[in-house]
């Protein structure tokens, strides 16, 4: 696990001389297999963030939410999750059929944990819970490199309010629809446009 500190990161341990440190952290807490306590972390998740980068390397980073169990440890060292309606530009699915880069970090906000996954994605369009779950439109797929917990330090203690309007609350429900406005009312594809009234 030792190559997953780059000469730039030993830069900055040694001006700010960590470099042991950073040793013992990555010796203790780094993994490439999950733990019965990541499991259980990944599978209640109700959201993560995801950063992948494109092959100029320009780098995106974003959320996703759905009901807790839409992400899975699905294997010793593998996450899916799949991606539901969003606004059509798939910056985050192309840079995974581009590069497949993937870094996932899960936030617990009531706990103040935090677990950061580092691995290969691969986009999964024959996965078999596309046909259980309706409202996804691909699956992803993680191969793990790298799993490491984070200090809950600078977490902030928070608390769920409400779950989003557009979150399906079971396999056979469609995503909410978003309001596009007039805007956007011409260029949308049928199955994002709101339902008429009969």
């Amino acid at each position: 696990m030792a190559d997953v500190l780059t000469d730039a990161m030993r830069v900055l341990q040694d001006r700010f001389e960590t470099r042991r440190l950073a040793d013992k952290v990555v010796e203790r807490a780094f993994r490439t297999q999950f733990t019965e306590a990541d499991r259980k972390f990944i599978d209640n998740a109700m959201f993560f963030f995801m950063a992948t980068v494109d092959a100029d390397g320009r780098p995106q980073c974003s959320y996703k939410g759905g009901p807790r169990g839409f992400v899975r440890a699905t294997g010793a060292s593998e996450i899916t999750f799949p991606i539901f309606e969003g606004n059509g530009l798939y910056l985050s699915a192309g840079n995974l059929a581009e590069t497949g880069k993937v870094d996932l970090l899960f936030i617990d906000f009531e706990r103040q944990a935090r677990l950061r996954v580092n691995g290969t994605g691969t986009i999964d369009d024959q996965h078999p819970m596309l046909a259980t779950m309706r409202s996804a439109q691909l699956f992803i797929r993680v191969q793990v490199d790298a799993i490491h917990p984070n200090c809950s330090r600078h977490v902030h203690k928070m608390s769920m309010l409400e779950v989003s309007r557009s979150t399906p609350v079971s396999n056979s429900e469609d995503v909410g629809k978003a309001d596009w406005g007039e805007a956007y009312s011409e260029v949308l594809p049928d199955y994002m446009k709101p339902k008429q009234a009969d």
